[in-house]
């Protein structure tokens, strides 16, 4: 399976990077593929070096300003003009969607994938990975969304919330299974 793991490029601390570290090397153990912002830096080089020292492959898409900062050693990397191109080759080059922690940039990626989602562009599974209670704020916020009317459709049919690497791995294994 291809998974785009959107994350962060900042150096963050351990109670991060462990977990990302566990969850990325599940993923190269499991035989999955890598497809993330191409980053050789922070949570990102964490999170590829995790995957590809477990024998997982690494896509990479990268943007024209931080192309300098893109891994040298990825199986493909490709770099686009802009953001919105960024994001649209993330998805076409995945199955599946998992949102690590990070900032604005991240933020950005996940609603935009759950928007594209909520309107039937895609129904690939996404998973927000909830790390240390990273995003438990923003869960309450897609809750009370839902609660009052703003969805369309249930919350759980547009992202599964997990605790873990190996919840979220195993919600998207039996997704992608079932298809």
């Amino acid at each position: 399976m291809n998974i785009c793991v959107f994350l962060s490029a900042a150096d963050l601390d351990e109670r991060y990077t462990a977990p990302a570290r566990d969850f990325a090397r599940l993923l190269g153990k499991s035989g999955h593929t890598l497809v993330w912002g191409g980053s050789d830096t922070g949570l990102m080089k964490v999170v590829a070096d995790g995957v590809q020292e477990s024998g997982g492959r690494l896509v990479g898409v990268s943007v024209d300003f931080l192309a300098h900062k893109a891994r040298p050693d990825a199986d493909e990397m490709v770099v686009a003009e802009d953001l919105a191109a960024r994001k649209a080759l993330l998805l076409a080059k995945s199955d599946a969607i998992v949102v690590m922690v990070g900032g604005t940039g991240t933020l950005d990626e996940a609603t935009e994938i759950l928007e594209l989602k909520k309107h039937g562009k895609h129904a690939k599974p996404v998973v927000l990975l909830n790390t240390a209670g990273f995003y438990d704020g923003l869960k309450t916020q897609f809750h009370r969304m839902e609660a009052e009317g703003f969805l369309p459709l249930p919350l759980t049919d547009l992202v599964f919330f997990a605790d873990d690497g190996p919840a979220a791995l195993a919600h998207l294994e039996e997704n992608i299974a079932s298809r």
